[in-house]
């Protein structure tokens, strides 16, 4: 039964995001919050965001939210040493060289979220199987279902990357740790740790810009969960704010992604629209602390 709820659900978002996008939207906050979305008068930072999907100025989102596209950004303002090394791009998936691939990479669509395929050993992939995915993917219109226009106007395109060393962390983790700066119009505020990913879960903590731990901030649940123990510093921490302070300037509200391996700060990807605006793993207490610093007027 609550699978065929969760369908029809996920049926109606679809239509009204591909219909009416701002209707999807607000349908949408009240079944997953219980209140309506304040429009006129947003106060968290999840009424921020929503305000800002369909009032702000969005003319730049697709073009830096797109992860090929940003890299040119990240270029303009002086930080390609942060970037990743790309191994590939491609827009048709049948046209990916598989052979010209080194023998661990990762690959993932430039527009969607979660796509990624982590290859740690070229030799056991099945090729057309991932062929077959990542063309299927190319097909979708991730912001259609959560609201987000400026997705479904990237061009769809495969890239593939040099898949990092996650041995190489200070913190120890099974993924890539992912250090997630909230900030605001080139100030960043603070950092969500994201690490130990995997499909079903990952850990998480939140931290002010003097690596203070702040478990208050979140709730803990099955996907995301509270880590009980105090996480080390990254060693390019300062670094990193200074590079979300730069490539967010101009924007009320950017959560700026990065990684850290053997010491060195790796840029990740520009989100304008963290969990869709639908953030609810933080507390009423944090979400209102992260819309008073979000000017939108």
């Amino acid at each position: 039964m609550k699978t065929i709820k969760n369908f029809i659900w996920n049926l109606v978002y679809y239509v009204l995001g591909h219909f009416w996008p701002k209707g999807c939207v607000t349908v949408h906050f009240r079944r997953s919050t219980g209140r309506s979305l304040n429009w006129q008068h947003p106060r968290d930072i999840n009424e921020k965001i929503q305000w800002l999907k369909f009032y702000g100025d969005t003319s730049q989102w697709t073009r830096l939210a797109d992860k090929y596209a940003v890299r040119e950004y990240i270029k303009e303002k002086g930080l390609e040493d942060m970037l990743i090394p790309l191994l590939g791009r491609w827009e048709r998936a049948e046209d990916i060289n598989w052979d010209a691939l080194p023998n661990q990479f990762v690959m993932k669509t430039n527009h969607g979220s979660g796509d990624a395929l982590i290859c740690t050993d070229k030799s056991q992939l099945d090729i057309k199987h991932w062929t077959q995915y990542f063309s299927r993917l190319l097909k979708e219109k991730f912001g259609t279902q959560m609201g987000e226009p400026h997705y479904n106007k990237i061009k769809p395109c495969i890239i593939a990357e040099q898949l990092m060393d996650c041995t190489k962390q200070k913190i120890e983790s099974s993924s890539l740790v992912d250090y997630k700066v909230w900030t605001f119009d080139g100030k960043p505020a603070y950092v969500w740790v994201c690490y130990n990913r995997t499909k079903e879960s990952c850990e998480v903590a939140v931290y002010d810009l003097n690596w203070n731990f702040h478990p208050e901030y979140s709730h803990s649940e099955p996907h995301y969960v509270l880590t009980d123990k105090p996480l080390p510093r990254p060693v390019s921490l300062d670094k990193i704010l200074n590079a979300a302070s730069v490539l967010s300037k101009g924007f009320p509200v950017v959560r700026m992604d990065f990684y850290e391996v053997d010491g060195k700060p790796y840029f990740g990807e520009m989100t304008f629209t963290p969990a869709a605006g639908f953030n609810d793993f933080y507390t009423q207490d944090f979400l209102n602390i992260l819309g008073d610093l979000c000017k939108i007027k």
